[in-house]
């Protein structure tokens, strides 16, 4: 894994031998930061990564010159990955690193964010109530977005926040604002 543009392009992002972190592919990545690019400028953006894995939308977002990420997770091979890319791309400073649950760390966070990435399990049990939360704690900035990865089988074209989606064989990212 590795990122794809801007500033730290083709340097490494950490991972481990896990199956219990599914990252996202280079092809979906570079998909929807071509699309992102097209509806906003990446500079000095607030972004959260919510269930981060190994932080591969968050490392690529600071890259492209966000100024500060939010990576939350609860895996210890996530945290272990995410401190050790931070290090080596020297951005302790504006990459932020949280162990704790995501349903959780909705209760109680704070901030607006002008882009917010959610990728939880695919098993997860309540996509809906997951993107209520989202929004009901206005974490997602005026023209922000909010991008969750989910698979095909889920619909969110009836949510009050829907803008639209991209399907990548069975994985589809639905963009909402």
């Amino acid at each position: 894994m590795q990122i794809l543009a801007g500033i730290y392009r083709g340097r490494k992002i950490r991972n481990s031998s896990t199956n219990a972190i599914r990252p996202c592919s280079s092809r979906v990545k570079k998909s929807l930061f071509d699309t992102l690019a097209a509806r906003m400028d990446f500079e000095g953006i607030a972004v959260l990564d919510l269930f981060a894995g190994f932080g591969s939308l968050g490392f690529e977002a600071l890259s492209r010159g966000a100024a500060t990420v939010l990576f939350v997770d609860q895996h210890v091979d996530s945290l272990k990955a995410l401190k050790s890319t931070a290090g080596d791309l020297g951005v302790q400073s504006c990459a932020k690193i949280v162990n704790a649950e995501v349903s959780a760390f909705l209760g109680r966070a704070t901030g607006e964010y002008h882009l917010l990435f959610c990728d939880p399990p695919y098993a997860w049990p309540d996509y809906d109530r997951l993107i209520e939360k989202i929004f009901s704690a206005k974490l997602v900035a005026e023209n922000g977005f909010l991008l969750m990865e989910h698979s095909t089988q889920y619909d969110f074209t009836a949510s009050l926040w829907y803008s639209f989606h991209k399907d990548y064989g069975m994985t589809r990212v639905t963009f909402f604002q």
